[in-house]
């Protein structure tokens, strides 16, 4: 008999759902907007009301005319932002009133309002600090000032993109609307979780490379030095005292009653342990197999998964503990059960890209040309950059940029410098701003990320890591400009998964586990991850590569100047 499992993944901007078969074909998905909230800079806040409608909708979807009997298992990822709960399960709010706001949906060419006027801020259903959050910059100094020993698991920073720097600002800047009334802290994935069974279990796939939740407990001092004692009492039952595997079940008896109606399954069907989107990607695309090329088919150890989003991850396991200056990690059972988990990553790569291209004057002549041909603005500028590369007689795209220059960090650097406070830069800059030079800037800003992605190999190869493939999932590695530019200036092969929506895929994988389909998850990666195909490195850009990295980390150089000479005018 078919059986199926759902997967379920919350992202930035909208909550996606596939229906996927026991060996791993992803049959049906959906995608519903998420509505989010800005009240002032650096701000972003969701609503677990808007996110849980969603996940409902996506899941009605993907089941409709199928038999719920054989869905045998459902699995949830999410972005790795902040819920705010009361101890009854309410909503709390996490926003600050009588702020200006911005309200909007992340779907492109999409603002509303209507019945999200309700949502002001300041009410209890924006209880959600999303992930790209800033507004924890003194909280973030505060807790890495300490210097404790467990900083170690974070790369010796901890991010303002962690959840300890927002509740942290949470107790001393909203005491008596938040801190005072709240019940339980959680990470979206495991808030999921428990609306889906009522178990408030977390999952170390969360609360490791989040919370800092180490060597199976929680550090008692660390929690008091930084200022939250208050999360120490009942056994820590604010921010949970059972912490299970990725691939576990949540709890034995599965989906509750409200869930089950609310999803349109059945009652008691299992539900795995969440992970963080990112996880989800490196679990459904790690164990790719690509036929014939013994080259990429390396072990685990030797892969690097590139999952590109709104931001950026670059997923690496080892057997060994090692830590690592300015890389998340290392965290064990993060991602693959047994294994120790790095996560490094760029904090904005496709919002850095749409950002330029939206903020670009030549952007209106961009969008009525995309009109008239029915094509993506991708495949607009690739198709100008052509264009461009022919007129030139130059023998590859990149030569393009030969003296334009562009450190990417618009949203602060989280891998390797992790500094959030670095900005980005750009050097070749003229009067013109035509269709052209909107072309070359959006090279050069996929050239930067690629570069920001050869800054972290090496950091990785420098702490003993030996990175021979990278595996790329998510949107940006269906985008054919940024892979092959990846692979040139990386100097790596790249492969990319025939099943596209590796995150969907590892959340089902998941379900499948805690539906004991498979009996570890190797087998079930091995099963179901599928086969893939190979991009190698074009070696003729090699030393034009070579030299504009040189460049790229002179840019940082300069930067850490300037601000040293200004910082000496105080």
């Amino acid at each position: 008999m078919m059986s199926y499992y759902i997967g379920i993944d919350v992202g930035t901007g909208g909550v996606r759902g596939a229906l996927v078969s026991h060996d791993g074909k992803l049959l049906k998905s959906y995608t519903h907007p998420l509505h989010i909230w800005q009240p002032c800079c650096n701000y972003y806040e969701q609503s677990t009301t808007d996110i849980w409608n969603g996940v409902c909708t996506c899941v009605k979807n993907v089941t409709k005319d199928v038999d719920a009997t054989k869905v045998k298992g459902i699995g949830f990822d999410a972005t790795c932002s902040l819920v705010v709960l009361d101890s009854n399960g309410a909503a709390l709010t996490v926003s600050p009133s009588g702020t200006f706001v911005v309200s909007y949906t992340l779907t492109r060419g999409q603002h509303g309002y209507n019945s999200y006027d309700t949502f002001y801020s300041g009410s209890d259903e924006r209880n959600v600090i999303m992930w790209l959050d800033h507004r924890a910059e003194k909280q973030m100094q505060e807790i890495n000032s300490t210097k404790h020993p467990i900083l170690r698991y974070v790369g010796h920073k901890i991010s303002l993109e962690m959840s300890l720097t927002k509740v942290l600002w949470l107790k001393q800047n909203l005491s008596e609307k938040c801190w005072n009334k709240a019940g339980h802290f959680m990470e979206l994935p495991d808030f999921l979780t428990w609306k889906a069974t009522g178990s408030t279990a977390r999952s170390a796939g969360c609360v490791g490379p989040k919370w800092l939740y180490q060597t199976n407990s929680w550090d008692e001092s660390f929690l008091r030095e930084i200022g939250l004692e208050e999360l120490i009492d009942d056994n820590f039952a604010k921010i949970g005292s059972v912490v299970l595997l990725p691939g576990d079940a949540v709890c034995d008896t599965g989906l509750n009653k409200m869930a089950a109606d609310q999803l349109g399954l059945l009652e008691h069907t299992p539900v795995a342990t969440g992970i963080i989107d990112a996880h989800a990607g490196g679990v459904g695309c790690i164990g790719c197999t690509v036929f014939n090329s013994p080259d990429v088919n390396v072990p685990l150890i030797n892969r690097m998964v590139l999952i590109s989003g709104t931001s950026t991850c670059h997923m690496v396991v080892s057997d060994k503990e090692v830590p690592i200056n300015g890389v998340w990690g290392p965290n064990y059972s993060a991602m693959i059960s047994g294994m120790w988990n790095h996560e490094a990553g760029q904090s904005a790569s496709g919002k850095l890209i749409d950002h330029l291209i939206e903020t670009h004057a030549a952007y209106q002549k961009l969008i009525d040309r995309s009109k008239t041909t029915g094509r993506h603005i991708h495949s607009e500028l690739e198709e100008i950059l052509d264009d461009l590369t022919k007129k030139q007689a130059l023998n590859d795209v990149s030569l393009l940029t030969r003296n334009f220059h562009m450190w990417p960090d618009y949203h602060g650097n989280r891998s390797p410098i992790s500094d959030s406070t670095l900005t980005g830069m750009i050097s070749g800059l003229s009067l013109s701003c035509d269709l052209n030079d909107l072309a070359v800037l959006y090279l050069a800003a996929i050239q930067a990320l690629a570069y920001g992605t050869r800054h972290i190999i090496e950091t990785y190869t420098d702490s003993g890591y030996d990175i021979r493939v990278i595996y790329a999932c998510g949107g940006l590695s269906k985008n054919q400009l940024y892979i092959q530019i990846h692979s040139d200036i990386t100097g790596l092969p790249i492969v990319l998964p025939d099943e596209k929506e590796s995150v969907l895929l590892g959340s089902a994988i998941l379900a499948s586990i805690a539906a004991h389909e498979y009996p570890t998850m190797q087998v079930a990666m091995d099963t179901m991850c599928g086969d893939g195909h190979v991009v190698r490195p074009n070696r003729s850009v090699r030393s034009f590569h070579d030299n504009k990295y040189k460049v790229f980390r002179l840019m940082l150089e300069n930067q850490q100047q300037y601000r040293n000479i200004m910082r000496d005018d105080q």
